[in-house]
């Protein structure tokens, strides 16, 4: 097939990633060019060229020019951007359109497309996505949800197509049987409000382990008002660390905490976990339940640092071997891969049956 994927455009597609959404899209395109498949990635300037880049806007992130206008700026790129790249795909030849942008206008535009549009959805509902999807009319959409919790808070909107569990390449996250060095938790992640980072250092130190911490600083008002107040001798920033930098840290910990403060669309970070074979302990939130099992984590009260100290004290006496089993069971991005293809192949075929016209002619899409 040739498949065009679009990104969101607020980071680059390339390590080190700066989330989920960009290590989730990164490792598409790179595993469906290795099964063969022509891929190009619409994506921000500064993406892995590798990919099949065809570059459609600089990072908008990167774009802050410390104005009140800023954030209207960024919109607008982004808005034209990926307008002009819809207005691009109606005269394209791909067979198949992957949406992995968390934008309106691909889902809002997706009936001037001659080819189908899988859309991923790897957020709640909010008002301008949910304004795209709901006045999204073309018959060869289909929208995926990455957990059943996401499908759930999408149901009022528009029911899924399918929901397909995110996964995580297990050769790149190699299992470690016992933990090394002195006992510690590790945290990773974006260091943002939402993720939660001053809840894991506030449960780290009731519990009496020492905390390692990686990932980029992205807010520093942030940083400044609730992180480094909490900082101290038994607390270590490793850095905005790659896949095999991390792979290596996660395995070292006794436990990994997990602490978002909004609800949680999947989780990679609890897959990558379980992948070295680092128990978890996470507040139930979002699709996390989904992922932990009792052999392999410890879920506790959402917000409550407390009750984390709590759950991680448990976490570290659960065996990594099960860890590692539980992703490699739930977690394959080979089959999360095999159930993209499987979609896309029916979504094309979909495209070449007739449709039916509002005075009753048919016509052959």
């Amino acid at each position: 097939m040739h498949i065009g994927v679009i990104a969101h455009l607020k980071h680059s597609i390339a390590e080190p990633f700066a989330g989920g959404l960009e290590m989730h899209t990164h490792l598409m395109c790179r595993a469906l060019r290795d099964r063969g498949h022509e891929v190009t990635l619409f994506a921000s300037t500064r993406s892995d060229p590798t990919l099949g880049l065809e570059a459609i806007c600089p990072e908008t992130a990167l774009l802050s020019v410390g104005t009140t206008e800023a954030h209207d700026v960024a919109f607008f790129r982004e808005h034209h951007a990926y307008l002009a790249l819809m207005n691009r795909l109606r005269r394209s030849e791909f067979d198949v359109v992957q949406n992995n942008s968390l934008h309106y206008l691909p889902v809002a535009m997706a009936d001037a497309l001659p080819m189908p549009l899988v859309t991923t959805l790897h957020t709640p509902p909010f008002c301008w996505l949910e304004s795209g999807v709901r006045e999204c009319r073309s018959p060869h959409a289909h929208f995926v949800g990455v957990s059943e919790d996401l499908g759930r808070r999408w149901r009022s909107v528009r029911p899924l197509d399918r929901i397909i569990p995110n996964g995580i390449e297990l050769t790149r996250f190699g299992f470690q049987p016992e933990p090394t060095g002195q006992a510690h938790l590790i945290w990773f992640g974006r260091v943002v409000p939402e993720k939660g980072l001053h809840l894991a250092l506030d449960a780290a130190r009731i519990a009496g382990l020492p905390l390692r911490f990686a990932g980029p600083l992205l807010d520093a008002d942030y940083h400044d008002r609730e992180i480094r107040p909490r900082l101290g001798p038994d607390v270590t920033y490793l850095g905005h660390l790659d896949h095999a930098a991390l792979s290596v840290a996660i395995g070292q910990a006794s436990a990994f905490l997990c602490t978002p403060c909004w609800d949680e669309p999947y989780g990679l970070v609890v897959a990558e976990s379980l992948a070295c074979g680092t128990p978890v302990a996470a507040f139930a939130r979002g699709a996390i339940p989904e992922i932990v099992t009792p052999d392999t984590g410890v879920l506790a009260a959402p917000g409550d640092a407390v009750d984390l100290a709590r759950a991680a004290l448990t976490a570290v006496t659960l065996s990594r071997a099960a860890c590692r089993a539980r992703a490699e069971a739930a977690c394959d991005a080979e089959a999360m891969l095999d159930a993209y293809l499987d979609l896309y192949a029916e979504a094309i075929s979909a495209t070449r049956e007739p449709v039916a016209l509002p005075d009753g002619e048919r016509l052959i899409a």
